[in-house]
């Protein structure tokens, strides 16, 4: 007799409890489940799991041979399904942000041509415009995604039951995926930003 430790019964996300451990021949079932464990590759072991028990009872069969990994990825089925469909989801949005985010930024450069020649004929470089144009665009960007970090710790504790082993708080993704949009954010709005350095002030101003 002894005391074992609380585990996890049923699936992963819950609580670990107390668990009371019976002598087969006091529970007694038609079939049971054999855990061996081993430090090589588990499916090398298979065979001589097989032969000793086989050796014990040579009518005892053995089915459903799985490794660990496998038992907790059954487990994790749905989570990992819906964190996939939120994956793609979470692509599409980010498409539709920069596609949105490069048009915005095209309509305005294209809006302000003139005050874009006028800035050139009086001394403004290529590269001040340039950053007036990503910086515009940034800024819009980092407004937006305060706003989204805002929700998305407030509406978190909806999605920590699909979560297993990472925080719905993560640091390390609250700190990658804005560094993500702010790359998507400076690259949809880096080519306007380009052609706005081409403007030719004489005919920018010509053509008003």
């Amino acid at each position: 007799m002894g005391i074992a430790r609380d585990v996890k019964n049923r699936t992963l996300n819950e609580a670990p409890q107390p668990f009371l451990y019976v002598p087969f021949l006091q529970d007694y079932r038609s079939n049971m489940i054999l855990v061996a464990r081993t430090a090589a590759n588990p499916w090398q072991l298979l065979h001589p799991v097989q032969n000793e028990v086989a050796a014990l009872d040579s009518k005892m069969p053995m089915f459903d041979v799985k490794t660990l990994e496998e038992h907790v990825g059954i487990s994790l089925f749905l989570q990992r399904m819906a964190a996939t469909l939120l994956s793609i989801f979470g692509v599409l949005a980010l498409s539709l942000a920069a596609v949105g985010l490069y048009g915005v930024v095209a309509y305005t450069v294209s809006q302000r041509t003139r005050e874009l020649g006028i800035r050139i004929a009086i001394g403004a470089t290529r590269g001040d415009v340039l950053k007036l144009i990503l910086g515009q665009g940034l800024k819009l960007s980092v407004i937006g995604m305060i706003g989204g970090l805002i929700i998305a710790l407030i509406v978190n504790r909806f999605s920590a039951h699909l979560l297993y082993g990472v925080s719905a708080t993560d640091p390390v993704t609250f700190t990658i995926v804005p560094i993500l949009l702010l790359g998507v954010a400076l690259l949809a709005s880096y080519f306007p930003a380009r052609r706005a350095t081409r403007v030719d002030p004489t005919m920018a101003l010509r053509s008003e």
